[in-house]
């Protein structure tokens, strides 16, 4: 079970609970049935029907959004992050996710957009300043500074940047050689030959007149005093992620050996380089790119631990906004999508034919643990307020009402502005019934019940009283 809301993470990056209620409900219903000797099967064709009709609704409500305005955009990240510590900075969290993720939106073609948030949007929390100074940069940073900080340029305007993932320094052989000279000038000879060789790959860099050389290995002394003299900055042991971030925003190709640099290899995008020294770190920004496909968030804030609660509701934020930017569709949030879903199914489930049509019913009554929990987590009577709800939805109209989850009075979410992504939703609900299914499929978990159900029958009275226990658990999650 721990893996859905894992699953859900990694995919869409919200509704992790939701998983785990809706999945947790479904078996509870199907229990029943398993008791009445139905098969497992059976029980799943019908979950999975329901789980296509409940896609099926899931698009007939979906209102398509505008990705181009930015207010809609703010209200869909707003209600996501509404409940979350940062909700008091509101706005400032969701224009950050907001920004972030249109800078890292790249076209796959046939109006698809991807955007890899893990791999290009680097969140730098620098401790010190206020929250109201984050802000998402126009490039990328990172905590390095110039190799040889009195002698190399600080600030380049226009930089020509070249990047590189092998070292520049003399390389030692693949395993331990010892060489015995008879004469003094041979070792002279050999030194000068390594500083040739180091020379020689500056000179192969330096044909290509860069302003910054980045490499993600070491810099000797030397090839560090052949750049300074050019007048080129240098940083060293950059990580991997870091380059890939500065690559895409900057234009240039990661190159692996300096023979094989060529012109277009070397990135032009980016308007500036300069060094700052935030709180006593220096940090390196490449900033003011022309068109970047990667970025960094600096959070700045009071203490690290704010920082980290910042950072974690920016992650969901910024999910938010990618899958918006992805499936530009929204159903209502506050378990109103729920109660749709689970009052079109009800009706659906008269014209079944079979014995599949009380699974299917069952499926659609299970939909409705989500509303319900939001009610309890209210505090307000959650009978009550069910059943207002399911009259409101009786014959699937009113689609957008739910519960506002700061009061738990009965609202409109289109007035309350609670949304939530399509992706999010479907996803959920993929998830769940296809996890009870494959549960309800495991044969143990379908004969523990049975024993359970008949223990005056085949063993008498000598049961053990352990196992009751254990699968008693897993009736008190929900309470009735």
């Amino acid at each position: 079970m721990i893996e859905l809301s894992r699953t859900q993470d990694e995919e869409v990056g919200d509704g992790t609970t939701s998983v785990i209620v809706l999945a947790g409900e479904m078996l509870h219903v199907a229990e029943a049935f398993i008791d009445k000797k139905y098969h497992p099967t059976v029980i799943c064709r019908a979950y999975n029907k329901a789980l296509e009709d409940s896609i099926a609704v899931l698009d007939k409500i979906a209102m398509t959004v505008d990705v181009k305005d930015r207010a809609t955009m703010l209200d869909l990240v707003k209600s996501c992050i509404g409940t979350k510590f940062t909700g008091q900075f509101g706005d400032l969290i969701a224009d950050l996710a907001i920004d972030a993720t249109t800078t890292v939106g790249v076209d796959l073609g046939q109006g698809l957009r991807e955007v890899d948030i893990k791999k290009y949007i680097k969140i730098e929390k620098v401790p010190g300043g206020q929250l109201e100074d984050s802000k998402v940069l126009k490039g990328v940073m990172f905590n390095k500074d110039v190799v040889a900080p009195g002698k190399m340029r600080r600030k380049i305007l226009n930089p020509r940047i070249i990047l590189l993932d092998c070292p520049l320094e003399y390389k030692k052989g693949e395993n331990q050689t010892n060489a015995e000279l008879l004469r003094e000038e041979d070792w002279s000879v050999l030194l000068k030959m390594e500083e040739e060789y180091i020379e020689n790959l500056c000179v192969q860099i330096l044909k290509f007149k860069p302003d910054l050389i980045i490499t993600e290995k070491g810099l000797s002394d030397l090839a560090c005093h052949y750049f300074s003299k050019a007048g080129v900055s240098a940083i060293r042991r950059l990580r991997k992620t870091d380059n890939n971030r500065i690559a895409k925003a900057s234009g240039a190709v990661i190159v692996n050996r300096p023979d094989e640099l060529q012109e277009s290899d070397v990135g032009t995008g980016a308007g500036l380089f300069e060094v700052k020294k935030i709180g006593d770190e220096f940090f390196a920004f490449i900033v003011d790119c022309k068109d970047p496909k990667a970025c960094t968030v600096l959070l700045r804030g009071a203490s690290k631990d704010l920082l980290n609660e910042v950072e974690r509701n920016l992650q969901d934020a910024m999910s938010v906004a990618r899958n918006i930017i992805k499936n530009p569709k929204l159903v209502p949030g506050g378990g109103a999508t729920e109660l749709t879903v689970s009052a079109t199914l009800k009706q659906r489930s008269s014209s079944i034919e079979g014995i599949e049509k009380w699974p299917y019913e069952a499926a659609a009554i299970a939909f409705e643990a989500i509303p319900r929990t939001l009610a309890q987590n209210c505090g307000v009577n959650v009978i009550r307020t069910m059943t207002a709800l399911q009259g409101k939805h009786a014959n699937g109209e009113n689609t957008w009402i739910g519960i506002d989850g700061n009061t738990g009075v009965i609202a409109d979410m289109k007035e309350c502005k609670i949304w939530d992504s399509y992706s999010v939703k479907a996803q959920a609900f993929k998830t769940a019934i296809e996890a009870a299914c494959m549960l309800l499929r495991i044969d143990d978990i379908v004969s523990g019940i049975k024993k359970k159900q008949a223990p005056g029958a085949s063993q008498g009275p000598s049961k053990p009283k352990i196992e009751e226990e254990g699968d008693a658990d897993n009736e008190q999650m929900i309470p009735e």
